[in-house]
């Protein structure tokens, strides 16, 4: 058998990816992040959308932006949460796509 050279991945990248995918894989962090994919939004926002408390929600978007998936953009008083930049709308996108695949 043939031995073929093969490039790993550096363990920094590797656990930044898992952290990303772990972030991603609980159902009202991707229904956000799906939401933050379409338009920039409040935490009142996002709550009245999902039917969640602002505290439930703060909460989850926290993580998200520990995970490096969401960004935060202030307006006086108010705070608004968009998708951190292209990567994670495809990568929402994707995973979409692909759950809905035959």
């Amino acid at each position: 058998m043939d031995k073929k050279h093969h490039q790993l991945l550096d363990e920094k990248i590797i656990n930044e990816a898992v952290s990303m995918f772990r972030a991603v894989a609980d159902p009202t962090r991707l229904q956000l992040l799906h939401l933050l994919s379409e338009e920039e939004c409040s935490v009142n926002h996002i709550a009245d959308i999902l039917e969640m408390n602002q505290s439930a929600v703060s909460h989850q978007l926290r993580t998200l932006r520990q995970a490096h998936l969401v960004r935060t953009r202030r307006d006086g008083h108010y705070i608004y949460y968009s998708c951190n930049d292209e990567h994670v709308i495809t990568l929402i996108d994707q995973a979409i796509t692909h759950a809905k695949h035959e």
